[in-house]
């Protein structure tokens, strides 16, 4: 039996049983490359031309299943960056608003980290790209763009600056 048939114009018309294996299919490919948010999969199966209520319904049966969970997602996502690419918590949160993950699930992935072991990561990220303190203004002002870059808070990479240096308190 087919689960296809030829429209009025001549296109390819699958049935719903078919329609929905074919949204499952998109899904298990897209998670067969990497975690995805829920956004994410969404916006995946819309630009498939993915049906609404199909999406809901391939969404929801995945996270339901564990497949989908923005909240695993955003932990493990805040620790690989700050793990392998040296991220502050500023640039993983906007990442992760990008990605469509709620504020909720964000702020608690970015509080996994005190604010002494996000100094500490600043430091050793100074430390590796700048072995030397810097001596001059203009390479304060680079080390301190390095930091913020990277996602750290103004403040938070002034007070890596300083301690770079060996300095405790402004001048």
């Amino acid at each position: 039996m087919s689960h296809e048939r030829v429209g009025p114009a001549g296109e390819r018309v699958l049935d719903p049983a078919a329609r929905m294996q074919h949204a499952r299919d998109i899904a298990w490919r897209q998670l067969d490359r990497r975690d995805r948010t829920v956004a994410e999969m969404r916006e995946t199966l819309a630009d498939k031309r993915v049906e609404p209520e199909l999406i809901e319904h391939v969404v929801d049966e995945l996270a339901r299943s564990g497949y989908l969970d923005d909240a695993r997602y955003a932990q493990r996502f805040a620790e690989d960056r700050r793990r392998l690419d040296s991220w502050g918590s500023d640039r993983i949160e906007r990442r992760l608003r990008v990605l469509g993950v709620e504020s909720d699930l964000i702020a608690a992935a970015v509080a996994e980290q005190s604010s002494e072991d996000e100094l500490a990561a600043a430091l050793g990220l100074l430390e590796r790209r700048f072995p030397r303190p810097p001596e001059t203004p203009q390479d304060c002002d680079r080390a301190l763009g390095v930091l913020v870059r990277k996602g750290y808070g103004l403040e938070l990479a002034y007070d890596a600056l300083r301690r770079h240096a060996g300095v405790r308190e402004l001048d």
